[in-house]
């Protein structure tokens, strides 16, 4: 793929992780767990992990969480989307290299959303510096694996049509 092209399909996948940030908070959330979400934007994620490198993939995480929060977010999401973001891609990277050929897609969303809830934990006992936010942690992780498997199943059959159109 050219300089090009590979610079149009990153703003293209910013884009539309954008319009699935946007859509998703339109959602009711569905969940018991306060705060839970799909997830949605993480399949962008996932199929930027497949397509490009380990900084192109940084920034298409790091631009959307950016443009996002100018959209309509606060300081707060802000802080819980990076960390969680930037968790989760750093753990979602390391498994499929470590993993190779014996973690799927759908596994490495998994441990994706894990990640992510792990890094919004993190963050959010920081700033209430109460540690016992960590007993929501089971929960969040429950629903993670649930939402992480839909996702990851969602970017395994939409990666070979992209693969397939932008070669």
């Amino acid at each position: 793929m050219r300089k090009t092209q590979r610079l149009t399909l990153m703003a293209l996948l910013v884009a539309q992780g954008l319009v699935l940030h946007i859509f998703e908070r339109m959602l009711p959330v569905p969940f018991i767990t306060p705060g839970a979400k799909l997830g949605l934007t993480n399949i962008i994620t996932l199929i930027a992990l497949y397509m490009f490198d380990f900084n192109e993939v940084f920034f298409i995480i790091v631009l959307r969480i950016i443009l996002a929060t100018l959209i309509g977010g606060s300081l707060s999401n802000f802080l819980y989307s990076m960390a969680g973001g930037i968790l989760s891609f750093l753990a979602m990277y390391t498994l499929k290299k470590v993993g190779k050929d014996n973690v799927s897609i759908i596994g490495i969303s998994m441990v994706g959303a894990v990640f992510h809830n792990i890094g919004q934990i993190i963050v959010a006992g920081l700033v209430i510096e109460n540690a016992m936010i960590v007993t929501y942690l089971p929960v969040l992780v429950i629903a993670a694996v649930g939402t992480g498997f839909f996702i990851g199943l969602t970017a395994k059959y939409l990666l070979p049509f992209l693969k397939k159109i932008t070669l």
